[in-house]
């Protein structure tokens, strides 16, 4: 259930930041409302690159077989 709910935040971070980016991309807020949109953005960032962060150091951690990391091809899973 941890699993499914980090996935579910991070996609929820990413659409929260690509709909600022529209907001932002759209010319029509005033400067206030700019800086606004653009610190949250940043927040959005932080917490998705967290989110990859820990992605990657779980993959690390299931590819390492006896002290030494081994490098496996990615495979996609089919049934998403």
């Amino acid at each position: 259930m941890a699993r499914k709910k980090a996935a579910l935040d991070f996609e929820q971070s990413l659409a929260e930041l690509q709909q600022l980016v529209e907001r932002l991309e759209s010319g029509e807020l005033s400067l206030e409302d700019s800086l606004t949109c653009f610190e949250q953005g940043i927040g959005l960032t932080r917490d998705c690159q967290a989110a990859l962060s820990q992605a990657e150091q779980k993959v690390q951690i299931l590819l390492e077989r006896d002290g030494a990391l081994q490098e496996a091809p990615f495979e996609p899973d089919t049934q998403a």
